[in-house]
Order: structure tokens, then sequence, then C-alpha cells
């Protein structure tokens, strides 16, 4: 067991912002959680997976949302803390306490939620999550690979919504449900779900992420407090690649299903001026391709960083921002004929065959 102070919370959100490939919601909202509970003295505890018992009940709980509003009216705050509501009600739903929480994905806010739940209820977090960095949808989780089922969810709004999914068709149908859910309530719906016990857990998850966040998060800042080069120190300790570096030419996206959809042209500077790096975007980077040849292919990770190897959010990336852009392998999870099914180019609407990043690169 290990706890986060407001140093090492700081290296956890910014190693998960680089994981959350422009994704994951925002990284300054989730350091501020991680504040508001270590000043309110709540204990920030992670445990490893073997620190389990096998009779423990582990739920993740996660926000999911818009990229903008777009409720036509203004509903009144019915429920102030709807993830607390969705938590008592898996709890009296399942007749059995939850012993831990498990993180959706790695992003600079999706994985501080499930943190400062946990620790609000006075629970830890495992050193673990269920996709190894961020993704759009439901579907890539590795719960899916396994046939794992998300239900029951408890999906829950402020606006006073609070739905219970017995179960569902297809994690199509559940997308749809909860995506549409976040559009009435205008803004995002609190969502607690994958009620699991130990022995699925230690199956499923990917291991040691939160950790492995908090020491890429450490390595940005030494770097920076050294003078060292921090995008190369990032790299090294993503064992990734250095794609590109350039100018952000052109910007578009459009609210889409509640999706963020768009297209980023980065321009060459330096040793790759007269070179083009194009990368599609579902909320987070998907598919990228470096003067019109594929690049890197879902699901490896294709994160945009400023000088100091911070994470540039998709929400915040603006033409003319000089961006360093880098490359990592996705879990070997996602590598496997039904992770790429899920998670693989064709799943975006991209007609290739999965190759994976250390050959393309």
């Amino acid at each position: 067991m290990f706890a986060l102070t407001k140093d090492t919370a700081k290296n956890l959100v910014t190693g998960a912002a680089i994981l959350g490939t422009g994704g994951g919601g925002s990284p300054e909202e989730g350091l501020k959680l991680l504040f508001n509970a270590i000043d309110r003295k709540l204990k920030l505890n992670f445990i490893s997976l073997e620190e389990l018992s096998e009779d423990s009940l582990i739920v993740c709980p996660f926000y999911l949302g818009t990229v903008a509003p777009i409720a036509k009216t203004k509903k009144p705050v019915v429920f102030h803390d709807p993830m607390g509501i969705a938590m008592e009600r898996m709890e009296k739903l399942l007749g059995k306490k939850v012993a831990a929480t498990i993180a959706a994905e790695i992003g600079g806010f999706n994985t501080p939620i499930a943190i400062y739940i946990a620790a609000s209820l006075g629970l830890p977090t495992l050193d673990a999550d269920l996709g190894g960095r961020a993704s759009p949808e439901m579907h890539q989780s590795v719960v899916n690979i396994f046939n794992i089922p998300r239900y029951p969810s408890i999906v829950t709004s402020e606006t006073g919504n609070l739905i219970i999914v017995e179960r569902y068709a297809d994690i199509d149908d559940f997308e749809s449900i909860a995506r549409y859910l976040s559009t009435l309530a205008g803004k995002f719906v609190s969502v607690v779900n994958t009620p699991m016990d130990a022995s699925t857990v230690k199956k499923v998850a990917v291991k040691c992420t939160i950790s492995k966040c908090i020491e890429v998060g450490k390595v940005v800042k030494e770097a920076n407090e050294k003078c060292k080069d921090p995008v190369k120190e990032v790299i090294v300790a993503l064992n990734g690649y250095f794609l590109f570096k350039g100018i952000v030419k052109e910007y578009t996206w459009n609210n889409e299903g509640g999706f963020l959809i768009g297209k980023v042209i980065v321009e060459g500077v330096d040793e790759w001026k007269g070179h083009k790096f194009e990368s599609r975007i579902k909320n987070e980077h998907i598919i990228a391709f470096r003067d019109n040849k594929p690049i890197v292919m879902p699901p490896d990770l294709i994160s945009f960083l400023n000088e100091k190897g911070y994470a540039i959010m998709n929400s915040e990336l603006k033409q003319g921002m000089i961006v360093n852009i880098i490359g990592a392998r996705a879990p070997e999870v996602w590598r496997t004929p039904k992770g790429l099914e899920l998670f693989g180019p064709r799943h975006f609407g991209f007609n290739y065959e999965y190759v994976p990043i250390e050959k393309l690169v």
C-alpha cells in the first residue's frame, strides 16, 4: 500500500495526462480534486491486486460527458453528489460494501475521480485500471475483451436522473444509453459499474498503471529541474518514440453525438521542416499519418507535449502552437484479436490492418 502526497499527486496527474493521449479529462481539474481531498485529510491510499481479499467487491466509477453543453435549457441541480448517490445505490443493489475502486482509464481527470471517490468513502484505489490509456468509448475497456459484463450499472446526473441498467444487449447499446443520458443532462453523467470480485480483477486489469503515471510525472518534473530535455526523458520512461515536432497549422473539430471529432495538421520545424503530420481525433488522438503514411495506429498511443514535457489536451490545442509528438506501445492485451476488434483501426472506420508502432516507426 502507498498513499499520495501533494507532490506525488502532481506527478500522477502529469503522467496520466500524457497517457491520456489528448483526452481523459482536464488534468487541472483532476489535480484540484486530489488537492481538495488531501486538504480535507482524506487518505488517498492505493493497494496492489495481490492485497485484495478474495471476497472483495471492486467497482469502476467514472464520468461520461459531452464535449460541450448541449441542453436547450439549464436544469436545476437536484443531486449535489450524483457520484456518491450512484455508489450508494450500487451497494444497496448488490447487498455488499465496496472494498476498492478501479479507474476506468488513465487520464488527467478520469483517473483522479476514481481515487477521489474512493477516498471520500474511506476506500483504497487499485494500482491498476481498465484501459492502460484513455479512450473515447466504453468499448475500449479490457473487461470487454474477457466478456466481463459492465452491468449492473448505475447512471446519475445532477439534474436528478437515476437509472439502473440491469443488463444491456451489447456494448454498443450501453454506450448509446449512457451517452444519451449525458446529452439530457447537458454536461455529464456519473457512472458506477463493472462490479467484480478479486479473482476477476486480477485476470483483467492493466496492472501498476497508477505507479507508472507517478513515475512518468516524476521524470517530467526532474527533467525540468535539472535542465534536461523532458520530452526525451518521457520517451525513455515510456520506451516510446519521437514522432514529430512542428507548428499546428490546422485544427478543426465538431461535437458529433457527444464526441469531439477532429483533425489536426502539423507542419514540421527544425529537422522536420518540409514534412507534415496529421492526427485524427475522437476525444483522444486515434490514428496519425506522417507525410500521408500511417505512423501510429490504434490502440497504440499518440501524445502531444509542450516544450516542458507536459501533455497538451485536445480541448486546449490551438493553431500556432509548437508541439512535440511522441508515440508508445499499447498494453499487450489490446494487441490481441479481440482487443483489435474493439480498439483497432477498423473499429474507428479506417481501412487498415493494424501494424504495431515499432514496425511503422
